[in-house]
């Protein structure tokens, strides 16, 4: 927001900067001259008669332009254009034309006195009024072009100003979405280890140190919003060894990812995947659970046999699923595709490249 509203000062300050506006000026002067009297530039005597009423074109130009700059910056902080663009379309109008028809009838009294040398008694009111027209049609060209560059800049700002917000809105957003994932691993794995403790000593002090190991990565992407596929397939292939601990030939997995590289995926996608079906699938030596990972074109699909729990002993953090989902709406126009039938339960994760 500080850089907008400096580069609208900045260039506002074209009217302020001394050089540039004479130079602005001149120009339209020389066009009004070259408009109202074309031929008069084809001899030297002609041109050289033209210096009066160039003098008149260029004041003209700069009490005008000036008016207007002035104009715009009054109503600016007071009337917005995308609140009230009536309103201010009509304050801007009034003012300026006000202006205008001050300023010109006062350079066109002085240019006629000037020029027509008539007697203090009879100054010709009727014909300075007409003369005072041709400005005021210079008038509404300037005042298109102010109430224009005012109009556009001001939608300019507004538009610049609502995406800043949106994305810090959608930053912090998927930063709280990260957020939850620290701690819905670390609940789930505690858990898990609490009932493991109770069955081996062994296997649980396997369980810890293979633990440590993972948690080193959940805090290193933490602060990520996209991370490698080989770098999550790392992860799950560590996940996975690390829950064969716990179920021994209870559970199975294969992964099958031949060209990762490129491909990028939100953080832990597949931790809350491989979690959620351990999590709510009987995993026993009758019914051993089977998972999957396979790559599919520009798909990453995540299976498990669906043979849900009957009961659910482990209390549910209710992320999972939708935090996914969610990231994936933050990041890209892609979402993930969820599939169940009676014996297996799907998930085609959409694999995402860099400049997603």
């Amino acid at each position: 927001m500080t850089q907008t509203t400096t580069d609208c000062k900045e260039e506002k300050g074209l009217w302020r900067d001394l050089k540039k506006f004479l130079l602005v000026n001149l120009g339209i002067a020389l066009i009004l001259q070259v408009i109202f009297c074309p031929i008069c530039f084809l001899s030297w005597d002609d041109l050289l008669g033209l210096v009066p009423d160039f003098i008149f074109s260029f004041t003209v130009s700069m009490a005008l332009s000036y008016g207007g700059s002035r104009v715009e910056e009054f109503w600016d902080p007071k009337i917005s254009w995308v609140h009230d663009p009536v309103k201010r379309l009509l304050a801007t109008v009034s003012t300026y034309m006000l202006y205008a028809f001050v300023v010109s009838f006062i350079i066109v009294f002085f240019y006629a006195w000037i020029e027509w040398e008539f007697p203090e008694d009879q100054i010709p009111w009727r014909g300075i009024l007409k003369f005072t027209f041709t400005p005021m049609t210079i008038a509404l060209v300037f005042m298109a072009i102010f109430t224009s560059r005012s109009w556009l800049m001001e939608w300019r700002k507004s538009a610049i100003e609502a995406e800043q917000l949106r994305s810090e809105k959608l930053a912090s957003q998927y930063q709280s979405l990260k957020d939850q994932l620290n701690p819905h691993f670390l609940f789930n794995s505690l858990n898990a280890l609490s009932n493991l403790v109770y069955e081996d000593a062994d296997r649980s002090a396997a369980f810890i140190q293979k633990l440590s190991k993972i948690y080193r990565y959940v805090l290193d992407v933490q602060q990520e919003e996209l991370v490698g596929l080989d770098r999550e397939l790392e992860f799950a292939q560590n996940y996975l060894e690390l829950q064969k601990i716990r179920f021994e030939e209870n559970l199975n997995f294969k992964v099958e990812v031949p060209d990762c590289k490129g491909c990028y995926l939100p953080p832990l996608s597949l931790q809350l995947l491989l979690e959620n079906a351990i999590k709510h699938n009987i995993a026993s030596q009758e019914n051993p659970l089977f998972i999957s990972i396979l790559q599919k074109g520009e798909e990453l699909w995540v299976s498990n046999t669906f043979q849900p729990k009957t009961s659910q002993n482990e209390p549910s953090t209710g992320v999972g699923l939708e935090n996914i989902r969610s990231r994936y709406r933050i990041l890209s126009d892609q979402i993930p595709e969820i599939f169940q039938t009676e014996h297996e339960f799907l998930v085609k994760l959409p694999l995402l490249k860099v400049n997603a």
